[in-house]
């Protein structure tokens, strides 16, 4: 099943069916021009990233979101403040359209205290759980998991949360992955299952290593499955939208396949080993795609300027925050790593 994009709508007015844009947990994506801002802050985040990878501030290196940010921001311009996410290797327009502030998750890039998570969890590892963001995840596929059981408990607390599983298309192989879809179709938990098909598995090209499809591997468990435009921000936020509500009324998970691209590579290390994966004809394609410039064009004239130049300045004091934020000492590594009563003895071995 494929889903076109919907009709332009006011950029300015609220969304009918937003989940509101005030209060804990508000993103500001309840309107067009919300939603292009977050586009832009993302992309803007992305790129001031791999400046400070290039630099040597941010150790270790990243996986880039350049160009999927469609995905991110459609998804969750369809959540409510009490839902919840689980995220990828890839996650920070994950975190960021969820509502996690900038200036920490950056400091938490650069293994800062001022981080989401004091520095520990680094790119790979970044989460919030005051704003739903159970975690992004170094493993592939392990999201899905997670987010079967948040769903899970909160079907137990009686609680009314959805929870999204965002991953990859190189996921869609993993046992944890097949058994979480399975579990939640048993279950008709409330959950969001959303695949980010950018057509690689780090080099490894999709249609080569996917029997069948990404979509028919959901309804083999009965998941209802849609595919759609994963470069248009109004068709994954319509068709998240209509797939929230089902498991929020309890009509059980569903599953997206969001046909998107990577412009940048698979991670920053990948220019220095020179992989060759891709054409140049190829990604200039996809560039004639950019979600950012088909976000912009719903909007007055003018009004994608101003939102620019907002970002701008966000992101400049992110930095300013993020490069003053303080280095841990080493004599407080093993701090926040345990709960209470399971944290190591004083020389013992952790």
């Amino acid at each position: 099943m494929t889903r076109n994009g919907p009709a332009a709508p006011d950029p300015t007015a609220p969304d009918p069916a937003a989940p509101g844009s005030t209060g804990p947990g508000s993103t500001g994506l309840d309107t067009v021009a919300g939603r292009y801002r977050m586009l832009r802050l993302v992309r803007g985040f992305e790129e001031l990233a791999l400046a400070l990878v290039r630099a040597g501030e941010i150790t270790g290196g990243i996986h880039p979101y350049v160009g999927q940010e469609a995905v991110a921001v459609g998804v969750c311009a369809a959540l409510r403040p009490q839902d919840r996410i689980t995220s990828t290797h890839r996650g920070h327009g994950h975190v960021l359209a969820k509502g996690a502030d900038p200036g920490r998750l950056l400091a938490e890039l650069l293994g800062r205290t001022g981080g989401l998570n004091r520095g520990r969890g680094g790119s790979m590892h970044a989460a919030d759980f005051s704003l739903g963001i159970l975690g992004a995840n170094g493993m592939v596929g392990a999201g899905g998991a997670i987010a079967v059981g948040a769903a899970w408990s909160a079907r137990q607390a009686g609680e009314d949360r959805v929870a999204v599983a965002f991953f990859g298309d190189g996921a869609l192989n993993q046992g944890v992955l097949l058994e979480s879809f399975n579990l939640a179709a048993m279950w008709r938990l409330p959950v969001l299952f959303v695949c980010e098909d950018n057509g690689y598995a780090t080099t490894l090209p999709a249609a080569t290593a996917v029997a069948g499809s990404a979509t028919g591997r959901a309804a083999a468990f009965g998941i209802p499955a849609v595919e759609v435009d994963g470069m248009d921000t109004e068709a994954v936020r319509a068709a998240a939208a209509e797939a929230v509500e089902r498991a929020a009324d309890g009509g059980g998970p569903g599953f997206l396949r969001c046909r998107t691209y990577r412009f940048e590579g698979h991670h920053t290390m990948e220019r220095l080993m020179k992989l060759r994966y891709r054409t140049p004809e190829e990604v200039a394609d996809w560039r004639t795609r950019d979600p950012l410039p088909r976000a912009a064009a719903l909007l007055p004239p003018g009004l994608a300027g101003q939102l620019d130049a907002s970002v701008r300045q966000q992101l400049d004091a992110a930095r300013e925050f993020a490069l003053a934020s303080e280095h841990p000492s080493p004599e407080r590594a093993l701090e926040h790593l345990y709960a209470d009563g399971l944290r190591p003895r004083a020389g013992a071995r952790a």
